[in-house]
Parts: C-alpha cells; sequence; structure tokens
C-alpha cells in the first residue's frame, strides 16, 4: 500500500536527507537511533526569525537536541559538525 503525505504537510527535501545522513555519520549512528530535522519559527527576542532543530533519538537511551540558529536550507555539514560535536546538545 502507498501513503501519501497528509495534506499541508511536505515531503523530506533533498537538502533535509543529506542533512539527516551527515548526522548519522558524524555521530556514528545506527539504523535504529531515528534522526529528525525540523526548521521552526522562533519567537524569542533576538533570534533569527527561522532555526532548524536537530533530535536524535535512539531506541534505547536519552534524547539529544541541538538548535541551529538558521534556516534548513542554509545548514551546511561544517555547522552540523560545529554544533553536534563541539556544543553539545542541549
Amino acid at each position: 500500500m502507498h501513503l501519501e503525505p497528509r495534506p499541508g504537510t511536505a515531503r523530506s527535501s533533498p537538502h533535509l536527507r543529506e542533512l539527516k545522513d551527515a548526522v548519522r555519520a558524524l555521530l556514528g549512528l545506527d539504523d535504529d537511533t531515528a534522526v529528525i530535522i525540523r526548521q521552526l519559527t522562533c519567537s524569542e527576542v533576538g533570534c533569527p526569525p527561522l532555526e532548524t532543530v536537530v533530535a536524535v533519538m535512539p531506541m534505547d537511551g536519552e534524547v539529544h537536541r541541538w538548535t541551529l540558529h538558521r534556516p534548513a536550507d542554509q545548514i551546511t555539514e561544517n555547522h552540523l559538525r560545529a554544533a553536534l560535536l563541539h556544543h553539545g546538545p542541549s
């Protein structure tokens, strides 16, 4: 059975797939660990209008989240490396 996305939802872009693959490679994640990347509107004072949240959710273990203060389409593997490896999860 082929399932279509709900109306009003976007399919995962190729760039988001590349970012997820980069997160997996940088952190050495297995296939059972979920990687979720979402672009959100930031409502805090001084925050850019869009930010991207990366969440890593292992089957057994603690969920880790990182926030990058830029839109997802502006994030590179170097941005991910700096956030994930140098700043630790929030």
